[in-house]
């Protein structure tokens, strides 16, 4: 009786051990994941002798807010800015109009072959951005859109990503809502705009969020398809702003730092719904 006791005794402080252990490994992990970040912020703010300093200094003893000016006045950053969310906001918009009706159709509506065109929609994952890099030019040079932004909007407004998050999501919903929508005299259009889309709600923030990432970093794309100077992105900015300055690093990390920001905001604030979107996603097959 005195051995079952102990043993019912000594499990939760197991637990309390593990959980300890597991709290202090994720905070160690945690602490070297945003290392990288915080030494970028503090770099931005050194000055030269700061910043080849050893041992390392992590808190500048002089707060140089004039790298972020200097750097203002370096290049047209805010052109660049304006660009980027141009771009990403109409991929972003497009991109969940042009999934969202198709995952519905993949979802909800019955036609001849629609398996088969939804597993050859997800085998076009598997292949690799440079293996369509060539023809994707060629098509964009032939329709005279190279050195515009149509050139990064279009091709991006359908992904196979895309409709695959949003179909797994919509097969969650209950068929309940849309018979009960049939009965109350809706159409598809209607069902879609009134029933599905308002209960999408998480898996859309996922996606948008996922979209937004990859278009305000996306640096392959307008570097090849854009020469103007009044039409570059941030990364590409950076990117040359990063050939003229190539030694000061405290410039680059305060673009950098600003590059970056918009995302680490849009990701604080939609955290929740992207996690949801996440989990719930793959519930259904």
């Amino acid at each position: 009786m005195d051995i079952k006791q102990e043993n019912r005794a000594g499990k939760p402080r197991r637990k309390i051990l593990k959980a300890v252990l597991l709290h202090i490994v994720m905070v160690i992990l945690s602490f070297l994941m945003i290392t990288p970040f915080l030494w970028m912020v503090s770099t931005s703010l050194k000055n030269m002798n700061e910043m080849y300093a050893i041992p390392p200094i992590w808190i500048p003893r002089e707060v140089m807010w004039s790298n972020y000016r200097y750097m203002f006045e370096s290049a047209p950053w805010l052109l660049y800015f304006f660009n980027t969310v141009k771009v990403t906001g109409l991929v972003v918009v497009g991109q969940l109009v042009v999934c969202s009706m198709a995952a519905f159709a993949f979802s909800r509506l019955r036609f001849p072959g629609r398996d088969a065109l939804f597993f050859m929609l997800l085998g076009t994952m598997m292949i690799p951005y440079h293996v369509t890099m060539i023809p994707t030019f060629q098509i964009l040079r032939r329709l005279g859109w190279l050195d515009t932004h149509q050139a990064l909007i279009v091709p991006a407004l359908s992904a196979a990503f895309g409709v695959f998050l949003l179909r797994q999501f919509f097969m969650t919903l209950p068929r309940e809502l849309e018979q009960a929508a049939m009965i109350d005299g809706c159409g598809y259009p209607r069902i879609f705009l009134n029933v599905i889309l308002p209960n999408a709600k998480p898996a859309l923030t996922t996606l948008a969020i996922f979209t937004f990432m990859g278009t305000w970093n996306d640096f392959l794309g307008p570097l090849i398809y854009l020469n103007s100077d009044h039409l570059k992105t941030l990364t590409l900015g950076l990117a040359t702003f990063q050939g003229v300055y190539t030694n000061q690093w405290n410039y680059m990390m305060a673009g950098a730092l600003i590059v970056s920001l918009p995302i680490l905001i849009v990701y604080m604030f939609a955290q929740r719904y992207f996690v949801q979107g996440i989990v719930m996603s793959g519930l259904k097959e």
